[in-house]
């Protein structure tokens, strides 16, 4: 078995297609049948795997929420090489911890902010909806010094280890997550 292939089984992706082999007319209708359906999620899981292969534009990628450990840390390090991100490309960070302006890149790289569970969204964004109505919507920072940084909600990774079903649903979180960084 194959390096990505451990990672891939680790994230519950059971088939992989190379975008080469599909058709480009049947790629959009599957991304589109991920998007939509309430299917099988480890079933529908290969087209989104596929666009979150693709190498992330130059920016930088925080990751917020409770530190991971064990089976969540093997998660976590697998969805960084699938996303193909650098160790410059990504940072973790504690939602508790007062935002400080003087960390923002001196480069002016763009940043998108991922907020693991409903706990660490409301703080970083000071909004009161629970975890579902935070989800699938481009929330931001609020912080001084931290107005147009673009957060996303997602589940927590130990949810996702316990839950497997909801591994489809945090794809479609990163790949939000991946189109709003590369519009910034």
């Amino acid at each position: 078995m194959s390096a990505n292939s451990a990672f891939l089984k680790e994230m519950g992706i059971t088939e992989w297609t190379s975008r080469d082999a599909i058709p480009a007319q049947t790629q959009v209708m599957a991304s589109a049948e991920v998007l939509t359906q309430d299917a099988d999620p480890l079933a529908t899981s290969a087209p989104v795997a596929s666009e979150a292969r693709e190498r992330t534009s130059s920016g930088i990628w925080w990751f917020f929420g409770s530190k991971p450990q064990g089976d969540a840390e093997v998660l976590f390090q697998n969805i960084i090489r699938v996303l193909g991100l650098t160790p410059q490309e990504w940072s973790w960070k504690n939602p508790a911890d007062k935002f400080n302006p003087e960390l923002l890149p001196q480069d002016g790289a763009p940043i998108v902010a991922v907020a693991f569970g409903g706990s660490a969204a409301q703080k970083l964004s000071g909004e009161r909806d629970a975890l579902p109505e935070l989800r699938e919507t481009v929330l931001a920072i609020n912080a001084d010094g931290a107005e147009d940084l673009p957060l996303i909600a997602t589940f927590e990774l130990n949810q996702l280890i316990a839950r497997p079903k909801d591994k489809a649903l945090f794809w479609q979180d990163l790949l939000l997550a991946k189109s709003v960084l590369q519009n910034i």
